[in-house]
């Protein structure tokens, strides 16, 4: 797999939101008005459900990864935008724009992640309210607090938390289209999920406490739902999380796991490939280590969730098989 081009070669969760108040301010008639719009002829329904209410849900996402599912639950009674959308911009860093603003004001439901992770969205919920917007942060529904791993849409559990939350706000935003958000939320996790689930069962059955080493903590959740020991020390990952740089004993202990071959395989985000994990990388190739890649969002761009999650999934599947024999 060609990893993607690096885009935070050393990041720092510095937020420069640079919007004048008056600026990106929309009036909340405008926002009201925006709320709802009417269902297009264009969108074709898959699901069996049936139209109630004729009008779509405004939505934003901050993240593409969380708008994806989002739209997917929607189907033709919802229009999802996602702010972040390019693989090349990095979520912690985002300079949200006077038209963000504005979609966000105009939007009925507004997914965020949370934990620290885009603080920007929060500026942007503060700065343009909304008393008839509803506000799903994961961080609040997931219970993970402040310092705590913010990458929870590689967590297998949490994302079906997220499902089900989202399916039953858009029921209580739109009642009348419940039972067709019922049969998409069916659909979405018996069929459209039926890969990216079945592989997480099946690594987690056959490889449930191999050791790995990995590049960064956006593998732990990963890590802990297919059930995989993570040996690199938590404070190495959450540094290059965070593009602080490692302390020399963290690198030192790496080193040895690699070498040694204590890890049994190397999983590395390559969208921040720094010069640390390069010659991880290069050091687990050269000892036979298998090495898998992850990205922080979705890659190529304009795929869909369960398609970049599968493909990677199956690039780690690949390589506990070629580790392990199995």
């Amino acid at each position: 797999m060609s990893p993607a081009p690096a885009f935070r070669p050393a990041r720092r969760r510095s937020v420069r939101l640079a919007l004048v108040a008056a600026s990106v301010t929309v009036t909340a008639a405008t926002a009201a008005a925006c709320a709802t719009s009417p269902a297009g002829s264009a969108h074709t329904d898959t699901s069996g459900g049936s139209s109630g209410s004729g009008k779509k849900l405004q939505v934003v996402a901050a993240e593409n990864f969380w708008g994806s599912i989002a739209s997917q639950l929607g189907g033709s009674h919802a229009e999802v935008t996602s702010i972040i959308t390019n693989p090349h911009t990095d979520p912690h860093d985002y300079e949200p724009t006077a038209g963000n603003a504005r979609t966000v004001s105009g939007a009925r439901y507004v997914i965020v992640n949370g934990i620290g992770y885009d603080a920007w969205a929060d500026k942007l919920l503060s700065t343009n309210p909304g008393s008839s917007r509803t506000e799903l942060n994961v961080e609040d529904l997931v219970g993970i607090k402040p310092g705590g791993n913010p990458h929870r849409w590689y967590s297998p559990h949490d994302v079906h938390q997220v499902i089900d939350k989202i399916t039953a706000d858009y029921k209580k935003l739109a009642p009348a289209d419940a039972a067709y958000f019922d049969q998409r939320k069916k659909t979405f996790e018996t069929r459209t999920l039926a890969p990216y689930n079945r592989l997480l069962s099946d690594i987690k059955a056959k490889y449930a406490g191999t050791p790995i080493g990995a590049s960064e903590s956006i593998v732990t959740p990963l890590s802990e739902g297919l059930g995989l020991k993570m040996l690199t020390p938590d404070s190495f990952l959450d540094a290059m999380s965070e593009g602080s740089d490692p302390t020399a004993k963290d690198k030192a202990t790496i080193d040895h796991q690699i070498k040694s071959k204590q890890i049994k395989i190397y999983v590395y985000n390559s969208q921040n490939s720094t010069p640390d994990v390069q010659e991880q990388v290069k050091e687990a190739e050269a000892q036979g280590i298998p090495v898998a890649t992850v990205t922080e969002t979705p890659t190529p761009a304009g795929a869909s969730f369960q398609q970049w999650q599968t493909a990677q999934l199956r690039g780690i599947e690949r390589a506990l098989a070629k580790a392990t024999g199995k």
